[in-house]
């Protein structure tokens, strides 16, 4: 295991980067804030450039390389976030480089990488499975592997992100931090244990990739940022007494985060980007005192955002999906409708289906109805409502 960085390594790598990474702005939210219980301050890292705080470890880590090694090229892998950070670095020093992604990988993290000038192999379903095929590559080929967390080099960069934190909010008591691998979260550890060590730190992790609350890995989350299966030795030997708890949340949690961000907020989030707030959601159980959010990257693919905001609508009881069942004659569909509209629903798709359905009369037809609702008591107003009408109602989410 390579030497514990300390954050003599943080001071040294924030001069490394100084004004080449952004300040990212410190923003407070009421409403938020009211709706947790707590009273927050939320980092806005998924303005950084790239799209996430990587960046930071990323340019500390190449910017420690020798001439030799820059010479040699460099190599990552990532799901995303790490692959585009270690690209935008090696284009600033000069380095060639190669970034191995999963499969499944985002394809915008996909195009963004390859538009940072990096070369973008596909290999395996997950993370795990592209360190594996880049170690593999970078034994053949002499280039320099670059891990996402477990080097010193890296966790200090990432460490510039928590003095950041302190001398824009110095009044905080609690750090939400999202965890993959652990090396943003170790970097502001060493960070806040030398300048403000009664800080409490809170990891959060998506419930179906959670090793650090001591689960088995089960499965895909849209927090694919987050999905390390296994943590790193250094960053398990620094936060294994720094940590205060570690939270899951769920991928149905973080759409609701994600929606939250981008409506009150007005910022554009990933999942992995919105599980510190999603861990928060849970109203009964606020952190006490000042709690600065983390808000980690916004590198989220467009078709995965419209899935997102989908079913963080639906989960918040605003997005109603419904099958009315009417006699097959003229007027029962501006019936249905009329309904709705007297109920102030916002109608967004309407579709007849009078085949295919074994249990469906000759006279019979299903109207297939998509409503906007304001909240969940106004989608239970409507549903009264329908009905009312005496018709047979099936709700689809």
């Amino acid at each position: 295991m390579a030497a514990i960085p300390r954050y003599e390594d943080v001071a040294r790598a924030r001069e490394t980067l100084g004004a080449r990474v952004k300040v990212t702005p410190m923003l407070t939210s009421a409403s938020i804030s009211a709706l947790t219980g707590a009273s927050l301050v939320l980092k806005a890292e998924n303005l950084q450039r790239t799209g996430s705080f990587k960046v930071r470890g990323a340019l500390n880590r190449l910017s420690a390389l020798s001439q030799g090694e820059r010479g040699k090229g460099v190599i990552a892998a990532s799901a995303g976030n790490h692959g585009q950070a270690v690209a935008w670095a090696a284009q600033q020093l000069d380095i060639a480089c190669t970034v191995v992604m999963p499969v499944g990988a985002s394809v915008s993290k996909i195009a963004a990488t390859r538009g940072y000038g990096a070369a973008v192999e596909l290999a395996g379903d997950s993370f795990d499975d592209a360190v594996t095929a880049a170690r593999r590559r970078a034994g053949d080929s002499g280039e320099i592997f670059i891990h996402a967390f477990d080097d010193p080099a890296v966790i200090a960069g990432q460490g510039t992100l928590g003095v950041e934190i302190l001398e824009q909010a110095p009044e905080i008591d609690a750090i939400v931090v999202p965890i993959g691998g652990g090396g943003l979260a170790s970097g502001i550890a060493l960070a806040i244990s030398e300048l403000k060590p009664s800080v409490r730190m809170i990891g959060v992790q998506a419930a179906a990739c959670a090793p650090w609350a001591g689960r088995t890995p089960a499965g895909y989350t849209i927090a694919d940022g987050i999905a390390v299966k296994q943590p790193g030795e250094l960053t398990r030997s620094i936060l294994a007494s720094r940590l205060s708890e570690v939270r899951t949340v769920s991928d149905e949690q973080v759409a609701e985060a994600i929606l939250l961000v981008l409506e009150r907020s007005k910022l554009l989030v990933e999942g992995a980007g919105a599980a510190a707030m999603a861990a928060l959601l849970d109203a009964g159980n606020p952190p006490k005192g000042t709690t600065c959010v983390l808000l980690s990257g916004g590198n989220i693919d467009a078709s995965v955002l419209l899935s997102v905001v989908r079913a963080g609508l639906t989960r918040a009881g605003r997005y109603l999906m419904l099958r009315v069942r009417v006699p097959d004659r003229p007027g029962q569909l501006s019936r249905v409708l009329a309904c709705v509209a007297q109920h102030e629903g916002n109608l967004v798709s309407v579709f007849h289906q009078r085949e295919a359905r074994e249990d469906l009369g000759i006279l019979e037809t299903d109207i297939d109805l998509t409503v906007l609702a304001r909240d969940t008591a106004h989608s239970d107003e409507i549903l009264a409502a329908l009905v009312q009408l005496g018709i047979k109602i099936e709700r689809l989410n």
